[in-house]
């Protein structure tokens, strides 16, 4: 039989990252700029996942509880600064909550980040470049090749065949642990007691829109806006009420999620709830990408008949891949749980600070969520030894795909956060790498030391 291996030479680097979202891309510019030689493998044609090719915007929170000073820095704030200066973002410090910028929502939305999706693009080829990354697009990882506790290499899938990836530390930087998984670490799909995952959803963006006629509309009834039985009634659900009596309107959502952009006149939409996906399964993929764009459909048609300003509302674009809130949750060596998220826990070992609150969509049906803040403090700490998968020597991962519970996850997913934690693995891969040390071996102290140098802020001795 022929071998169907490329006959191209193997890819052989320090660090390889597998994904290129927001935790891959920072990973990947983390490590190299750590002096690491370091290849990032992302299966769509341009990093950023849920940010560019999901339309998932704004980037949400990155200050701390009481929304008083910005946390989440390092390479998040550099890419924030980045953007503005090309006009492709408002900085979250110019943001506050309750606004047409936060869908009117007020707990945790506090400075949210507006951004120009293409433009974020651009930026991060750029910053890629700029740090040395060797960037292979269109690149699928399909398997890892084992040597005991260790990653030998990863195969990988391309226009150019099925190829071999090498590399002394490897980062999974998925969303859904696939590297990790694959390599037999332990995992678990959703709420651990039922399996059940948060609802999938499909961003679009619209244009041609009267700002002003919108912000009216909601300003005038924020009165009606309520809570009950775990359903936010927020934005325009007295117009959604009089779709659903005139057969216009199917779904189970009851409000709609309007965040204004950074260009005038056009807005992004996360409105629609896609329930059942398994992210992890082709099929089941597939099925929420079509129903997420029926979706879409009608509510696009929702807005241009019953919302004031959106009556010469333009689609703009739907996302080209399915927001996806939850799949696996990796098992690593510490298991962040919801108390450590509500009681502001800081562990000795934490690499980043964040105060995102937990955000849970669907448990008790398609039209709820829960939200609930920190209790005590101004953040908390997620621990290095989150990033560590169990039984693994050489490998870490990043993103919402990390050790902790469905319950924390809803806090940390969101991508500041995301890109923290990608910052953090990619020093500390490049340290592993250059010792040629284990991943668990590496010194925290220097590991933090190392990220407030890149810029992050951290608790300091």
């Amino acid at each position: 039989m022929k071998d169907i291996v490329n006959s191209k030479q193997p890819y052989e680097t320090d660090v390889a990252v597998i994904g290129g979202g927001p935790s891959g891309f920072a990973a990947a510019v983390a490590a190299a700029r750590a002096g690491a030689r370091t290849i990032l493998v992302e299966q769509g044609g341009c990093a950023g996942g849920m940010a560019t090719q999901g339309l998932v915007g704004p980037f949400m929170t990155s200050y701390d509880s009481k929304g008083e000073e910005m946390i989440i820095r390092g390479l998040f704030s550099e890419l924030v600064d980045r953007l503005v200066e090309r006009g492709g973002a408002i900085h979250p410090s110019e943001i506050r909550a309750g606004t047409a910028f936060t869908s009117w929502i007020t707990d945790g939305h506090d400075h949210v980040t507006p951004f120009d999706p293409e433009i974020l693009k651009w930026l991060m080829d750029e910053m890629l470049q700029e740090a040395g990354v060797r960037i292979l697009y269109h690149t699928t990882f399909t398997e890892p090749v084992l040597s005991g506790t260790n990653i030998a290499k990863v195969m990988v899938n391309s226009k150019s065949g099925i190829e071999e990836l090498s590399a002394k530390v490897f980062i999974d930087c998925t969303g859904d642990g696939d590297l990790a998984y694959r390599c037999g670490v332990p995992c678990h799909k959703g709420r651990r007691e039922s399996g059940t995952m948060q609802p999938a959803t499909m961003f679009f963006r619209i244009g041609n829109v009267d700002d002003k006629a919108v912000e009216e509309e909601i300003e005038k009834n924020t009165d009606k806006f309520y809570r009950k039985d775990g359903v936010n009634y927020r934005s325009l659900h007295w117009r959604v009420t009089e779709a659903r009596k005139n057969g216009d309107w199917s779904m189970d959502r009851v409000s709609i999620g309007l965040y204004r952009s950074v260009k005038p006149d056009e807005w992004n939409v996360n409105t629609s709830r896609i329930m059942g996906i398994d992210a992890t399964d082709n099929e089941s993929l597939t099925h929420g990408e079509i129903v997420g764009r029926q979706q879409v459909v009608e509510i696009f048609n929702f807005l241009r008949k019953y919302v004031p300003g959106c009556e010469k509302a333009k689609m703009l674009g739907s996302a080209s891949t399915l927001g996806i809130r939850e799949s696996r949750h990796i098992r690593g060596d510490y298991v962040m749980s919801l108390d450590d998220i509500l009681d502001g826990h800081v562990p000795g070992d934490s690499i980043l600070l964040a105060a995102n609150s937990v955000d849970i969509h669907g448990r008790y049906g398609p039209a709820g969520n829960e939200y609930l803040t920190i209790r005590n403090g101004k953040w908390y700490g997620i621990p290095y030894r989150c990033l560590i998968p169990l039984g693994m020597e050489n490998l870490l991962i990043a993103g919402r795909c990390v050790s902790a519970s469905s319950e924390a996850s809803g806090a940390i997913r969101v991508m500041p956060p995301c890109m923290g934690m990608g910052q953090a693995a990619g020093i500390a891969a490049a340290m592993a790498s250059q010792k040629n040390e284990p991943v668990r071996k590496v010194e925290i102290k220097k590991l933090q030391k190392s990220l407030v140098e890149q810029g992050a802020f951290l608790p300091q001795d």
